[in-house]
């Protein structure tokens, strides 16, 4: 029997890392407020490969990781659901979706 390398949990951990890194990055240096939402995604994916890769390779019910990762994409729904509201808000207001610019914002 031969391994194929999806057979290797370290493939599925290291994507994620990859994720996760592109993720902060994203949440970093993006400048308007979709992008930031998109990385904020993308670091709600690397959380979600982790627990199905380590559901797949380490627990012996397969049913437990899967649960989490539908409560992952139920919060990401709702996420992007309550941002995306507010994006719209913010834009008819200011008519702006950069960052730098809802200053008036500040606390």
């Amino acid at each position: 029997m031969t391994l194929h390398l999806y057979d290797r949990p370290g493939v599925y951990l290291v994507l994620a890392a990859f994720l996760l890194a592109a993720g902060i990055y994203g949440l970093i240096r993006r400048r308007t407020l979709i992008g930031m939402l998109i990385s904020g995604e993308l670091i709600f994916s690397a959380a979600a490969l982790n627990f199905m890769a380590l559901n797949r390779f380490m627990t012996p019910d397969p049913t437990v990781g899967q649960i989490f990762v539908l409560f992952i994409m139920g919060l990401a729904a709702a996420e992007i659901a309550i941002t995306l509201s507010i994006i719209i808000a913010v834009y008819r207001n200011y008519r702006s979706i950069h960052s730098k610019e809802l200053s008036e914002l500040n606390g």
